[in-house]
């Protein structure tokens, strides 16, 4: 039998405008996260371990950087026709932008039509998880279905936050109905306190996919968007079918990690999936080198922690630390450092994100904040101490507590 030939798409075109200030000039897939990957890592990574070799990231706004990095990242062998291509918004059906994630799929219809593939893997670009997509393709294929959407358990009182998928009682796998954000749903048969969540990942067969597009541009209504048009479409025709992330099978996974998923849209989701990385058993392992999240390896020194002129050495823990960074008898717990991080002698760093190049300066305070690329600290300067003082001086703070200083900021003492 032919072997089946799969085209990945990765929407990469979104706002983020929840993300704010860290999209206020950077595309919402570019941004940092566990130090030197950037959100798209995740997704790439996952298609590529999936054994998928046509990638395409169709990007739009503030693009520049993400297109940068997948260039310079996602170089794999032209010879064997396998690339990894940033694919901006092109006006190629008139003087217009995307209008929604299916029109950014209508108006890039050429990239399918040039290789021709079986099935189409269409996935978001901005969540954090693990997921072998040849497995979901050949749920697909032995369903028959238009579509097959990914699908992922979540706390019944989560519901508001996702779209909610109900099944038909007789089939399990085929989809009924697609809810969004409801407030009160049904539970699971198997498992009342769990509803299944709609991940945004979907295998389409090609025909229908196109099919689908096509006709959604026509229509003055819609909102052109994957979730909220195309899927609905095909469940009202009983094409939609299900497949639920409990199948997924990952290479190196642990039980504690097997079903990590997490959509990093709010500042405090980001937060909290960063925090989730580096307690000591962390709920998302990034140390699995059976299936790993590949980024890109930066020219760098190694980090280096030094005490300083007084003899303090300081002290380090529940941390990440990228490559270049330099930390000199100060303390840094539950944090994670970018990378060419600099933070000098007496400063305290706790709980917190700090990106590219941040400089703390000597006895600076960081507490529960994130601080974007090139933020000066400095000497004695705090963020994250006094909510009172940061929203005096304009900083963002989200509804969780979390302060975020915008890129290239100094905070003076």
């Amino acid at each position: 039998m032919a072997q089946t030939k799969a085209f990945g798409i990765v929407l990469a075109g979104g706002e983020g405008k929840r993300l704010m200030p860290l999209t206020a000039d950077r595309a919402k897939p570019a941004v940092p996260f566990a130090g030197h990957y950037r959100l798209v890592d995740f997704a790439i990574s996952n298609l590529i371990n999936s054994s998928l070799r046509q990638v395409v990231v169709l990007t739009q706004y503030k693009s520049h950087s993400l297109d940068r990095h997948v260039s310079q990242m996602w170089r794999l062998s032209g010879m064997l026709n396998a690339y990894v291509a940033s694919v901006p918004a092109q006006q190629r059906l008139g003087k217009r932008w995307f209008a929604g994630s299916a029109d950014a799929i209508f108006q890039s219809l050429n990239l399918i039509g040039d290789e021709k593939p079986d099935v189409v893997v269409v996935v978001g670009a901005d969540h954090v998880y693990r997921m072998d997509f040849q497995q979901m393709i050949d749920a697909h294929l032995e369903s028959g279905a238009g579509v097959t959407v990914a699908g992922i358990r979540q706390p019944r009182e989560l519901s508001d936050q996702f779209g909610v998928i109900t099944t038909t009682p007789h089939d399990p796998t085929r989809i009924a109905a697609f809810t969004e954000k409801p407030t009160d749903p049904e539970g699971l048969p198997d498992s009342p306190d769990e509803v299944l969540a709609s991940m945004g990942n979907y295998v389409f067969s090609t025909e229908a996919l196109v099919e689908a597009v096509r006709t959604d541009a026509k229509n003055v209504e819609s909102d052109h968007d994957m979730g909220g048009d195309i899927i609905p479409a095909f469940v009202e025709r009983g094409e939609a079918y299900v497949y639920d992330l409990n199948q997924n099978t990952i290479p190196g996974a642990r039980k504690m990690d097997r079903f990590y998923w997490r959509d990093v849209g709010t500042i405090d989701a980001f937060f909290d999936a960063h925090q989730d990385l580096i307690s000591v058993d962390p709920a998302f392992n990034l140390f699995n080198q059976e299936w790993p999240i590949y980024s890109q390896q930066w020219n760098s020194p190694p980090a280096k922690f030094v005490q300083d002129q007084d003899g303090n050495p300081g002290s380090l823990s529940e941390s990440t630390v990228s490559l270049g960074c330099y930390v000199v008898g100060a303390s840094v717990f539950r944090s994670v450092l970018g990378p060419w991080v600099k933070i000098d002698s007496g400063a305290i760093v706790e709980d917190s994100i700090l990106f590219e190049r941040v400089v703390v300066g000597a006895g600076a305070r960081i507490s529960r904040a994130i601080l974007d690329k090139n933020v000066v600290l400095e000497p004695g300067a705090h963020v994250g101490v006094d909510a009172e003082a940061d929203r005096a001086r304009g900083f963002t703070q989200s509804e969780g507590g979390v302060t975020v200083v915008e890129k290239g900021t100094v905070v003076r003492a």
